[in-house]
């Protein structure tokens, strides 16, 4: 029986490892072809030890092009990403909120909106968006962006705190209320610090999601002085075929690691949080 068990244990770990190694596979190719010349990335496509350490590629690629550096572009990512999470948490916790503890006319109505709005893809409220963010002027600036974030504009996050809150025992509510607790003091002194999980996921998903955005980007931004990661790299594509592989290659590297750090350090209240989880 005990080598039957360990024979299994060594299965499954093989196979997982194994398993693991073929997900990975596309992220190690892409970090060693940063480090390669041009001319060996799909001459040697299968390898991931390159002949030489080019470091030049990352040298290349951050000089960016025209007169855009790649530096300015990271900081025009990082700020829209930034924005979005300010925005997500007020927006989200806020109508969340209220949802999951107020009473109030049309409540059942609006909910079922907000649920319809997660079925809606994005393609389908671009147009009006686009007209609408157009006769305000907002076109080719950060705005079209960056003001969806604080008007809930990703319903997703509004459920998924609505879900975490219901959970939350309402007697800490009438506790609070004895006390002499305003509705908002029950919000920001109770509701928000048991919040801790779902608002590090939240936080996660509005970074990852604003980071990662190619498409909003491409419809509102025109500047290249204006352009996020995701369009950098798109810029370092030529139609001609004269496309620059080694930087290109080198700056997704680097885009990368905002998001890998980020996960890392909060992958524990990311399950938590997904799980609606946490009341202890």
């Amino acid at each position: 029986m005990k080598k039957n068990q360990k024979l299994k244990v060594v299965l499954y770990h093989t196979f997982v490892i194994a398993f693991g190694f073929v997900m990975l596979y596309p992220v190690l190719w892409m970090i060693a072809s940063s480090l390669k010349p041009n001319a060996e990335i799909f001459q040697q496509a299968a390898s991931l030890i390159p002949s030489t350490l080019n470091w030049e590629n990352y040298a290349q690629g951050w000089e960016g092009f025209g007169r855009t550096g790649f530096d300015q572009i990271f900081a025009n990512s990082m700020f829209v990403s930034g924005m979005n999470i300010v925005g997500a948490l007020f927006s989200s916790s806020f109508v969340a909120f209220g949802f999951a503890r107020l009473n109030f006319r049309f409540k059942k109505t609006l909910f079922a909106c907000l649920i319809g709005t997660l079925m809606l893809p994005m393609q389908i409220t671009l147009i009006p968006q686009y007209i609408l963010f157009n006769y305000f002027g907002w076109v080719n600036t950060f705005l079209p962006l960056i003001v969806p974030a604080f008007v809930g504009g990703v319903p997703f996050f509004v459920f998924l705190m609505i879900q975490f809150i219901r959970g939350v025992p309402r007697e800490l509510d009438e506790a609070a209320v004895m006390d002499g607790c305003s509705t908002f003091g029950i919000f920001w002194r109770i509701i928000l610090p048991l919040c801790k999980p779902v608002l590090v996921t939240v936080t996660i998903f509005a970074f990852m999601w604003s980071w990662d955005d190619f498409f909003g980007a491409l419809i509102y931004l025109n500047d290249p002085g204006l352009y996020t990661v995701a369009l950098g790299l798109a810029s370092f594509l030529d139609s001609t075929g004269a496309t620059s592989w080694g930087p290109l290659l080198a700056m997704a590297t680097l885009s990368l690691l905002p998001q890998f750090i980020i996960f890392m350090f909060f992958q524990k209240y990311l399950v938590q949080g997904i799980a609606t989880t946490g009341i202890k």
